[in-house]
């Protein structure tokens, strides 16, 4: 298990120069754009335009803040994503175009390499004790919006907005967390 602050996290470019990115968690750590196995990370959407290409990904996107944004994906019916909406998976190897429904978004993306990894995205919204059962032997749990905090080997963490929880190695644990806070769970599995 590793708490990962939201101090901490790495701003990067965006591949297709439009925009910057804040990389929450990478596999293999300090892995480039090209060779990452997973990620997962924030944006801001400040304006209309298409999505960068990654050959062989598979993406899931949720809206974390702002109006909205509408997902032109090749081959499909163009999609408004809110705050509300469920997240949504497609592959990041076609060609997605997004526009602004009123103003910046900024989003979640959850990225796994179509050979071998796939992944899950679910928010999970805290009001008090809950307990979250870990599926797969990779999750990622984040924070967004508000306070917890979470039981792990008898000690007490908690997490605050932007913070993460990486747990490794660990299929079929629960998370004992309570709080009041907007969260998402990010499940890597091996395919």
């Amino acid at each position: 298990m590793k708490i990962l602050r939201a101090s901490d996290h790495k701003r990067m470019p965006w591949k297709n120069g439009g925009g910057e990115t804040v990389e929450i968690a990478v596999s293999p750590e300090g892995s480039g754009l090209a060779s990452f196995d997973w990620r997962v990370s924030m944006a801001t959407v400040a304006m209309d335009g298409p999505f960068s290409i990654f050959p062989g990904i598979d993406r899931t996107l949720a809206i974390l803040d702002g109006n909205g944004m509408v997902l032109d994906i090749e081959g499909n019916a163009p999609v408004l994503l809110t705050t509300a909406s469920d997240p949504l998976a497609f592959p990041a190897d076609i060609p997605v175009g997004a526009r602004l429904q009123d103003g910046a978004i900024t989003d979640l993306n959850v990225m796994t390499r179509r050979a071998g990894l796939a992944h899950t995205l679910s928010r999970v919204d805290v009001d008090g004790i809950r307990i979250v059962a870990l599926p797969s032997s990779t999750c990622l749990f984040l924070c967004h919006r508000g306070t917890l905090s979470f039981r792990w080997d008898d000690d007490t963490h908690a997490l605050t907005a932007g913070d993460a929880l990486l747990i490794e190695d660990s299929p079929g644990t629960v998370l004992e967390i309570d709080g009041e806070a907007q969260c998402y769970l990010a499940s890597i599995t091996t395919g």
